[in-house]
């Protein structure tokens, strides 16, 4: 067995001079033609596209000294030659195997790398070989006459047919080529869909573990979310939330949104959700809490231009009031028997996190009185717009719409359900940025 020679640029058949036609094994290595063989391939390279312009490349790879394999002239679907070259053993193969090859057909009777054909071996050893050697390559095996179990298993390997050396015809071989080509370009799909299924799958799988569960135990409010993503087949997006309930029975919500809503934003999103409740179990609040995130905002962001806004909400253990900072984010809004809603003061709120070095964001104090209804959102859900035109929904549009809705006696996962979908009919279609709702609520 000759030694590999190492491999070099692959040059097509068009500069090597190599022209089409029929070959009969008992010339020189190389074109149907004799013309020099191409330089060494690569071997993990995609193989040229076939089209109406393009013509069918067969390797053939066998040592048949007697020269009785002889490969007959043959037409592609559009009556084009197909052009053979043929190798001796595997590594004048390997220097023939430029990109423009379709097909590979491999004799089994071929002696494996380093052995002699008369050498006890696994009789697919060559062909698992070839195989290696060009993964995305169509491969037939020629077995002897009859031998239709050797074929099969063959198939089995990973070669796309078999054929019997003694009925080898232009029309069948032509046939087999094309098809084998077409049946490796369809497998080649199948699995690059399979790859993608699985790959959707797993970023699924990924998303809705990252997504919030909220830690209530031990408390009285009722709690809901919605959450609505605005990028494609996404489930998360670049809006956060996140409630937890501390030991000394205070209830913590937290809603913000990371400018932008593609992966990158929504990994951040999720970098801050955590650090906001591992900060929160640690006992900062108000000011404190969120000169901590803007330092975990300004270590993790890829530029100084992302910023993120914040609401944060501390509910005191007796339900009755609450403190509120505001990083440029909406106000929440609250609803209470016998009083309109409405939303809860935002004058005193700081600028987004990552804007300016050194703010302060104060707490303000709310009452919030026996029985409420509190509901944190993203600026996605207020600017949507209405109808065709440019007017969006904004703040006031939200506050009309969840008044009806409360009017309607609505609660809890029906409200926010009613409220997202009716802001969706009136931007006509889905909402470009993502939405996220959470609506906590305190009945005696």
């Amino acid at each position: 067995m000759p030694v590999p020679i190492p491999r070099q640029r692959a040059i097509p058949a068009a500069e090597s001079g190599q022209a089409q036609g029929a070959f009969s094994p008992g010339g020189p290595s190389g074109e149907a033609t004799g013309g020099p063989a191409g330089a060494a391939p690569a071997p993990h390279a995609a193989t040229t596209p076939v089209d109406s312009t393009t013509n069918l490349t067969l390797l053939v790879i066998e040592d048949d000294p007697a020269g009785s394999l002889s490969v007959p002239e043959m037409l592609d679907a559009a009556g084009k030659p197909i052009r053979i070259r043929t190798a001796r053993n595997l590594t004048e193969a390997e220097r023939l195997l430029t990109d423009d090859v379709h097909c590979i057909l491999l004799d089994l009777a071929l002696p494996a790398p380093g052995r002699a054909a008369t050498e006890s071996d696994d009789e697919l050893t060559t062909l698992k070989h070839v195989l290696r050697l060009a993964p995305r390559h169509a491969v037939l095996a020629l077995t002897a006459s009859g031998d239709a179990e050797r074929g099969a298993e063959a198939v089995r390997v990973g070669a796309q047919d078999y054929l019997f050396r003694d009925e080898l015809d232009g029309r069948l071989l032509s046939r087999a080529i094309r098809y084998a080509v077409e049946r490796k370009r369809s497998d080649k799909a199948e699995r690059r869909l399979t790859e993608s299924r699985l790959r959707a799958q797993e970023n699924a799988r990924l998303e809705r573990g990252l997504l919030p569960t909220p830690l209530l135990e031990g408390s009285s409010l009722r709690f809901a979310a919605r959450y609505r993503p605005g990028r494609s087949r996404a489930l998360l997006g670049g809006d956060f939330y996140d409630t937890v309930r501390t030991p000394d029975g205070t209830v913590h919500a937290m809603i913000g949104d990371v400018c932008g809503h593609g992966p990158d934003e929504a990994a951040l999103g999720v970098e801050l959700r955590i650090a906001w409740r591992a900060l929160t179990f640690a006992g900062l609040c108000g000011d404190e809490l969120l000169s901590t995130l803007q330092q975990v905002l300004e270590h993790e962001r890829e530029n100084d231009e992302i910023f993120a806004t914040l609401c944060t909400v501390d509910i005191a253990p007796d339900g009755r009031r609450a403190g509120l900072c505001l990083a440029g984010h909406p106000s929440p809004l609250i609803s209470r028997p016998g009083r309109p809603a409405e939303l809860l003061p935002y004058e005193n709120g700081g600028p987004a996190l990552g804007l300016l070095h050194g703010a302060r964001w104060p707490r303000q104090q709310v009452e919030l009185g026996g029985e409420w209804s509190l509901m944190l959102y993203t600026d996605g859900l207020i600017e949507g717009h209405i109808g065709e035109g440019k007017e969006r929904l904004g703040q006031d549009g939200m506050v009309d719409l969840v008044r009806r809705r409360l009017a309607e006696g609505l609660t809890g996962e029906e409200l926010l359900r009613a409220t997202v979908n009716e802001v969706r009919d009136l931007n006509g279609g889905e909402l470009t940025d993502d939405v996220a709702v959470l609506l906590l609520d305190r009945t005696p």
